[in-house]
Order: C-alpha cells, then sequence, then structure tokens
C-alpha cells in the first residue's frame, strides 16, 4: 500500500484594509485606554504605561517604544512600521490581524501571550521572549531574529520565510505544521529533540546533524 503524502499546511496571513486614520492627539498613553482607527506617527511613546490598551485598525509608524508598558494589551487589524525600542513589555497581549514591519527592537517580552494571523517582516529583533506564546497562522519574514526564547510556546502553521533565525531556544515547544525550510539561516541552541511538527530541507538536516547527534547523546568520531 502506497504511504499517503503528507504537506505542511500555509499559515493564513492577515489581509489589512484599514480605513483613513484620524490623527493621534491625545497627550499619551493610558491604562485601558481604547484606540480605533487612529494614526499614531513618530511618537515617543518611550516609559509609557498602558496595561490592557486596545488598539483597533491602527497605523503605527516610527515610534521610539523603549520600555512601554502594554501588558495585555489588544492589537487588532493593525499595523506597526519601523517602530525601535527595547524593553517593550507586550506579555499576555493579544495580536490578531496584525502586520510589524522593519522593526528593531530588542528585549520584547511577549511571554504569555497569543498571536494569530500574524506577519513579521523585516527589520531586526534581539532576545524576543516568547515563553508559553501561542502562535498560530504567523509569519516570519526577512527580519533577522538573534536568540528567541520559543520555550514553552504552542506554534501552528508558523513559517518562517528568508529570515535569519540565531540561538533559537525552543525548549519545551508543541510544534504544529511548522515549516522552516525557507530560514535563510537556522541556528538552534536548545530544543532541537522538540521539533517533532515541523518541517526542514535535506540541507538543514546536513547542518543540523551534529546538532541532532548530541541531542540522543550519539558520539561522532573520525
Amino acid at each position: 500500500m502506497a504511504r499517503k503524502a503528507t504537506t505542511t499546511t500555509a499559515a493564513r496571513r492577515p489581509e489589512l484594509r484599514l480605513p483613513e486614520p484620524a490623527p493621534f492627539e491625545a497627550a499619551g498613553l493610558e491604562p485601558d485606554g481604547d484606540y480605533d482607527g487612529l494614526l499614531l506617527r513618530g511618537l515617543d511613546l518611550a516609559g509609557q504605561d498602558a496595561p490592557g490598551a486596545r488598539f483597533m485598525d491602527c497605523l503605527v509608524e516610527e515610534c521610539a517604544l523603549d520600555e512601554t508598558g502594554l501588558q495585555h494589551a489588544r492589537l487588532i487589524d493593525t499595523r506597526l512600521t519601523g517602530v525601535r525600542g527595547v524593553g517593550t513589555d507586550l506579555a499576555d497581549a493579544s495580536l490578531r490581524d496584525v502586520e510589524v514591519c522593519d522593526a528593531r527592537m530588542g528585549g520584547v517580552q511577549l511571554h504569555g501571550a497569543v498571536l494569530e494571523r500574524v506577519v513579521v517582516r523585516g527589520g531586526k529583533i534581539d532576545y524576543l521572549n516568547l515563553r508559553k506564546a501561542r502562535l498560530r497562522d504567523v509569519v516570519f519574514e526577512g527580519v533577522v531574529l538573534a536568540e528567541p526564547d520559543f520555550g514553552g510556546a504552542s506554534l501552528e502553521r508558523v513559517e518562517f520565510v528568508d529570515c535569519s533565525l540565531k540561538g533559537a531556544d525552543f525548549t519545551g515547544v508543541r510544534m504544529k505544521d511548522v515549516d522552516l525550510r525557507r530560514c535563510g539561516e537556522l541556528e538552534i541552541a536548545r530544543g532541537v529533540d522538540r521539533l517533532s511538527g515541523a518541517t526542514i530541507s535535506p540541507a538543514q538536516l546536513m547542518d543540523l546533524a551534529p546538532v541532532f547527534a548530541a541531542a540522543i547523546g550519539v558520539r561522532v568520531e573520525g
């Protein structure tokens, strides 16, 4: 009996059709603030504290987000372009139908967050914390991810396309339909034994062979 061919299900991408935004005119962000159909451009939001805020149909462009507190925030049908910052706190946030383009960030806290139909395109993010997060229909495209932490996270229909994944931690991860084949650079620091549910290319298999061998205790000698 012939074996049934299996394929990796592709991620569903967001389809943003944003209305013409109104300018953001408030003095700053507020806890539990409700922001609908707004353009936030070139603002210094560093250090502001807005847990529980909701952003819907918003454009966030060229804003500084250093240590901005957005725990439990909700981002829906929103695009962030050229944002920058270190220590942005989005712990336990919810992102649905969101695009993040050309971000330059470090130490972003997304642990416990829920990401659904999200595209992260271009730019560089160092030390991204996605521990125990839930990612479904998420695409990382053309972005450099340095030492991202996916520890204990759930990844379903997640794609890495033309991006650089350096020193990734997949400890305790659960994967389903995760596509790593088009990842330009794939370096796994921990959790290679959790790749069940992922698809890699033959070339990547060869590159990862020493890591696989070390994970199962195989000694390779000439």
